[in-house]
């Protein structure tokens, strides 16, 4: 890895056998109507621009018809199944209005925008490869973080639902000039996503990686960062990689804490949020040993990357732990280990 930037094109990894058995006893594998490969038939594409104009990277893609009729029904189908657990008589009112492939980055997901004809409302659904590193960082965001995350797989598909909220990369553009009160706390709010991807190794988190979820409060903006993207947990060997705030990318936010923030108060949310994830540990326990039982078998990353990040992290929490560590899902337990280890009693992972 060179700087910030990915050392070369993420190589994506099957699904173990043991870790398949978790997600169906968690609910979270389920027979599907198509694959990720049935999307590839499309046989034209435009490019997708945004309201000004701009290139979003996305192509809307199109079908022969007999192609689209099965494909529209399928979809429709797989939406029942994320929202409603299978309750298809909400098929009837359901349409798909568009489907978009983006030729960006390492997954090529499609992007299914499905309406709502009785009011014209929308929403949307990603299909993707299922790489293992990128579910074990779904699955982990589910349990770790303050948010939910939905999402089915099957053999190679992987269905995520569409987590809204303002593009960082967007908001950084659009949505910066606002109060010192305001910037306080997008810049409260990005110290503990930094520790919450540092804790459980989520890597790349740049600007346009995560989103921002703003809620109107008495004085002021209440402001939720939320990571989008889950394709670098715990593959690359830089430790920097998995600490947001070293991402240039995101320097506007940094300087605002800066600017507003005293080095005491860093800590203070840095400890708030480890305390946070700890109660979340203590209440998902068993779930998180079942997870890491078949994280620290299966193969995630490379052993140069695996030795790598062990050497990075041992120097920065200035411990032996992490040389006994022999690939990602151990480094991922030992750091969390580490990290909540004040937190940490009574839990047994």
């Amino acid at each position: 890895m060179k700087g910030d930037v990915p050392s070369k094109k993420k190589v994506p990894f099957n699904i173990s056998k043991g870790f398949m058995d978790y997600l169906k006893k968690y609910g979270r594998q389920h027979p599907l109507p198509l694959q990720y490969s049935d999307l590839l038939r499309f046989i034209s594409s435009v490019p997708l621009l945004d309201l000004r104009g701009d290139d979003t990277l996305w192509e809307t893609v199109y079908y022969s018809e007999l192609d689209t009729l099965e494909l529209h029904e399928s979809l429709t189908h797989i939406y029942a199944l994320l929202k409603t657990e299978g309750d298809y008589s909400v098929m009837e009112h359901l349409t798909i209005s568009r489907i978009d492939y983006c030729t960006f980055g390492n997954t090529k997901p499609f992007r299914v925008r499905i309406l709502n004809k009785l009011n014209d409302n929308y929403d949307h659904f990603y299909i993707k490869v299922a790489d293992a590193s990128r579910v074990y960082g779904l699955e982990l965001e589910h349990i770790l973080s303050p948010n939910r995350i939905t999402y089915l797989v099957d053999d190679k598909t992987l269905i995520e639902e569409h987590i809204a909220g303002i593009p960082g990369d967007d908001f950084i553009k659009n949505y910066t000039d606002i109060s010192v009160f305001n910037k306080t706390r997008i810049a409260k709010e990005f110290v503990k996503f930094n520790e919450r991807c540092f804790i459980r190794l989520l890597g790349d988190m740049r600007s346009y990686n995560y989103v921002i979820d703003i809620t109107p409060d008495i004085e002021g903006n209440q402001y939720r960062i939320r990571a989008i993207d889950f394709d670098q947990q715990s593959y690359e060997g830089r430790k920097s990689f998995y600490l947001p705030q070293y991402f240039k990318e995101n320097n506007p936010i940094i300087y605002m804490g800066i600017d507003h923030m005293e080095m005491t108060t860093v800590r203070q949310y840095q400890t708030e949020e480890r305390s946070l994830i700890a109660v979340r540990t203590k209440s998902s326990t068993v779930q998180l040993k079942h997870l890491f039982k078949n994280m620290i078998k299966d193969k995630l990353s490379f052993p140069e990357k695996v030795g790598q990040l062990k050497e990075e992290l041992a120097y920065h929490h200035k411990t032996d732990l992490f040389y006994t560590c022999d690939n990602m899902g151990e480094i991922v337990l030992a750091n969390l280990k580490l990290l909540l280890a004040k937190e940490f009693h009574g839990i047994s992972l």
